[in-house]
């Protein structure tokens, strides 16, 4: 089973922990706006899966039926043990190639980009990696491990991840020898030079220093997070978006053929040497490297952290109750990234209430179909609730402005 449901309300109060503590030690970590671009990204990871995994599942159902060399035998604890390193191995050639194939980088890029590092930056993740990422596991089903058992090791191997994304966590001595650590996976996520494109493990660092992508957090160097070529914007759908435009971009420019073919596969950042115009640099500079951090009053920040709130509803209620037909998930999911949208305009610092005028039209016109299909009055008086309120603040907002 996929176990990472239940665990999303561990993480939530994992985060405040932190938040808090980084407060009382005079070291906070969070900025609200990079943190709730975070948890929208997670949000509408969640949401898509539910849409594009079935491509990635029906290729692991042939090759489990009609493809495995054995079954291997799911009752054992061998099988599970076996299933966990075997998953982790591959997971990281995953990672690996994801770093370095312009195709596979332009899903993963999403988890990389925000410039601070915290427990929020691990539930920033891609909404359109079940699009290709399910590639990499077809050998695990093809040696014989049992679909339900790799789903189970699977979301235990994204949870054990969840804690290593964090500033406050020092060291862990013989630990970090074995396992992924907050240490070495702060390397991971940081864009210097000496860091960059290292320690891809998703449980054990062991593969790292097998292949020769193994690097020691140096403590007279500190980690700049984020990437090279910053976004300046919370918008969740270009964070998932931008590379692929850039791939496309590149395909149609080209004036060889066989570069257009090739920018898909090419190693990340490599452009084709036919394009009409000059090649960009990424213009990194650690001595002049200053984070994204536009300044929009306090209401603002208010206003966009209930939509967060109102997010976290749909998605921890309404896509889970499992009530929703195919249809319907796909619309709430199109306006979960709408309502995303419209509040990344708020923490850009950009007028959007035209937009917003209609983000809530369309709330209120889907409302009513919503408590129909639920079953739960309790729900549909919150689900009112929200958006009672929502309704209010906008107002309060539109009038000071």
């Amino acid at each position: 089973m996929d176990y990472v449901p239940y665990a999303v309300p561990f993480f939530l109060l994992a985060i405040l922990i932190e938040l808090a503590y980084g407060v009382i030690k005079k070291n906070n970590t969070y900025r609200l706006n990079d943190a709730i671009s975070s948890l929208f990204m997670g949000s509408l990871r969640s949401a898509n899966n539910l849409i594009f995994i079935g491509l990635g599942g029906y290729v692991f159902y042939l090759t489990e039926t009609y493809f495995a060399l054995w079954r291997m035998d799911a009752s054992s604890p061998l099988t599970w043990v076996f299933a966990f390193v075997v998953y982790d191995f591959f997971y990281y050639w995953f990672h690996r190639i994801s770093h370095e194939r312009q195709i596979f980088w332009a899903s993963h890029v999403a988890h990389h980009q925000s410039e601070d590092y915290n427990l929020s930056t691990a539930l920033r993740q891609t909404g359109t990696g079940a699009l290709l990422t399910w590639v990499f596991y077809i050998p695990v089903f093809w040696i014989g491990v049992p679909s339900y058992v790799f789903v189970s090791v699977a979301s235990i191997n994204l949870i054990y991840q969840f804690w290593v994304h964090s500033e406050h966590i020092p060291k862990l001595g013989w630990y970090e020898l074995l396992f992924v650590t907050p240490s070495n996976h702060r390397v991971h996520h940081a864009q210097n030079e000496n860091y960059i494109d290292k320690n891809y493990g998703g449980v054990f660092i062991i593969w790292d220093r097998m292949f020769g992508t193994f690097k020691e957090e140096d403590e007279n160097e500190a980690c700049i997070y984020g990437i090279r070529g910053t976004l300046n914007t919370f918008n969740p759908i270009w964070a998932n978006l931008h590379i692929y435009v850039s791939i496309f971009k590149d395909m149609w420019n080209a004036q060889n053929w066989k570069e257009k073919i090739h920018v898909p596969f090419a190693r990340t950042g490599w452009k084709p040497s036919s394009l009409p115009y000059p090649e960009s640099n990424d213009n990194f500079n650690p001595e002049t490297f200053k984070k994204y951090n536009p300044v929009v009053p306090s209401k603002i920040k208010i206003y966009a952290f209930f939509q967060f709130i109102s997010m976290t509803y749909v998605g921890l209620v309404l896509l889970e109750s499992g009530e929703l037909n195919y249809q319907q998930l796909c619309i709430t999911i199109a306006m979960m990234a709408f309502t995303m949208y419209c509040t990344s305009l708020w923490l850009d610092n950009k007028k959007g209430y035209l937009v917003e005028m209609i983000r809530i039209s369309l709330c209120l016109l889907i409302s009513p179909a919503y408590i129909v299909v639920s079953h739960n009055a309790l729900y549909d008086a919150f689900f009112i609730l929200i958006y009672l309120i929502q309704i209010h603040l906008f107002f309060i907002i539109r009038k000071k402005k």
